[in-house]
């Protein structure tokens, strides 16, 4: 059973240790797709002068050849993380040729699921297994679902910090269990309460009619805003929400959040388990494979979830396994859509409030949840991504409803005391003025990104691909009139080589063939 405190925050008070929360880790992942200059999503092959996707460390692909993913390394302070993204989208952009990144979440520029390049990673065991999931992804949900992009905020607590509530819970654990277990105290204090972040930063009210070109009776469950795009009104986050999605495997999985080991052991069997309907798809066909395996998820980054643990895995190994050697290093939030008027997609202001209320999801109490409540925390996030600025929406606070606005301003006031411990003895209070910002939001759902975005679409009458390429023109327009220094142009230069020899190195030392690559690979325990 869970153990932890009713407040972690009131203990380190108690102590006059509440400093400790300073300084945590943010790493960011941003994905954007690249367009031709006619606005289409581009059919080109991912530039070579951006260095290997498979290997290179800061710029890579996602599910798409044109679907870019950059990486940040973590950093204490936000702003070194927001500089290292910024000069990882300059550096791209010295290097794209007649292209630019689309700047919304929802894609536009598709021409059904087949005008969707599927990501090449080279001839190497590992690049094949990355790109038969791809396929695999495919037949299982479409490639339109798959390139939508996000923003994924990386965050680790302080090293510092767990000694010091080790002892103070009095914990009989290990360390390192002991901050596994609280990592998934923050985890399941997120799936219950991010409903927020979509309120909040939500920026993909309104969908590209081509969008659902390859399936068309699914338009149907949409308003028509204009002839080219479809909505909600009160929408806030259609990225995360369920539209489009074919297949409903996912749905009744019950993943187990209440410990490390729950955790693996729930997604190992979903791993394992075979799926008739993928079953029926067959694995390879006519020689050629069409997915990895035909269980219920071929690997563990096909579970889509809000909130990943993360551990940093070694060449080959299972993420699963990693977790279960080494526990959880850090979390992975994934339910940012891009800022379509940030050049890189996020700002310090919205990083800011996501650290802090990360802090306030570990600090707090987190009771141990059932199927039953991870099925009201879906719902909860499926009812504010439809309609989350709906007057007078109620959500369901475990057993009891209760007013959007009213729960929002709760988290919001448990948030004030962290946010003035983080600016406690800055020059500035950067993290009160990200929560002052967000009250507003809160008070005045006109205010939030999803109803601007709405907003300007009917004053300006233009249709949602349009109007996210004019914005997504006008960044680029900023990219190419500048140019990045040539200290770091030398830096990205090297890593793009590196990561070019890295790959010919792993493609040289394969000595075995794709068959059995596979089977090794799953046979890990």
């Amino acid at each position: 059973m869970n153990n932890s405190p009713k407040n972690r925050l009131q203990l380190l008070l108690d102590t006059n240790q509440q400093a400790l929360i300073k300084n945590g880790l943010k790493g960011i992942e941003k994905e954007s797709l690249r367009l031709s200059n006619k606005g289409f999503i581009a059919q080109t092959k991912h530039p070579e002068k951006l260095g290997a996707a498979l290997t290179h460390t800061q710029i890579t692909t996602d599910y798409s050849e044109a679907l870019l993913e950059f990486i940040t390394p973590p950093f204490a302070d936000i702003k070194d993380t927001l500089n290292s993204l910024g000069s990882i989208h300059q550096y791209v952009y010295d290097n794209l040729d007649n292209e630019h990144l689309l700047a919304s979440s929802m894609p536009c520029g598709i021409n059904g699921d087949e005008s969707i390049p599927i990501a090449e990673y080279g001839d190497s065991n590992i690049g094949k297994m990355k790109h038969v999931y791809r396929q695999g992804l495919w037949h299982r949900y479409g490639r339109t679902m798959q390139a939508i992009a996000g923003v994924h905020f990386n965050y680790s607590v302080p090293e510092t910090l767990w000694p010091v509530l080790h002892q103070l819970e009095d914990s009989k654990e290990s360390l390192d269990n002991f901050k596994s277990a609280a990592y998934f105290d923050l985890i399941r204090n997120f799936q219950h309460r991010g409903w927020l972040i979509l309120y909040l930063f939500g920026a993909s009210p309104a969908i590209c009619k081509n969008f659902f070109k390859s399936r068309p009776e699914l338009m149907a469950q949409f308003e028509e805003l204009d002839q080219g795009t479809l909505y909600h009104p009160y929408a806030t986050s259609l990225r995360m929400s369920d539209i489009g999605y074919k297949s409903n495997n996912q749905a009744d999985l019950n993943i187990d959040y209440n410990s490390l080991e729950g955790y693996v052991d729930s997604l190992s069997h979903a791993i394992n388990t075979p799926y008739p309907e993928y079953e029926k798809q067959g694995v390879k066909v006519a020689g050629e494979y069409q997915q990895l395996n035909s269980n219920i998820l071929q690997i563990e980054n096909e579970y889509y979830s809000t909130v990943r643990p993360k551990q940093i895995i070694q060449p080959c190994e299972k993420p699963t396994l990693a977790l279960k050697r080494r526990g959880v290093l850090y979390v992975e939030i994934r339910s940012l859509d891009l800022d379509l008027y940030n050049p890189i997609g996020i700002d310090a202001n919205r990083a800011r409030f996501i650290e802090a209320f990360l802090l306030c999801c570990l600090l707090h109490d987190s009771p141990e949840i059932d199927a039953a409540d991870f099925k009201v925390n879906n719902s909860n996030q499926l009812k504010v991504a439809h309609q989350g600025r709906k007057p007078d929406l109620s959500l369901m606070d475990r057993q009891k409803s209760v007013r959007l606005q009213d729960w929002a301003n709760g988290i919001l006031d448990r948030m004030q005391p962290i946010c003035d411990i983080l600016d406690a003895g800055e020059t500035e209070d950067f993290y009160n003025q990200a929560l002052v910002a967000q009250r507003k939001l809160v008070e005045n759902p006109d205010l939030t990104p999803s109803a601007m975005i709405l907003a300007q679409l009917r004053d300006t009458k233009q249709p949602f691909a349009r109007f996210a390429d004019q914005i997504s023109q006008h960044h680029a327009i900023n990219f190419n009139s500048r140019q990045l220094s040539e200290t770091e142009t030398l830096e990205f230069t090297k890593m793009a080589a590196e990561s070019h020899a890295k790959q010919a190195s792993i493609e040289a030392n394969d000595n075995l063939d794709f068959d059995a690559f596979l089977a090794k690979y799953f046979s890990q325990s």
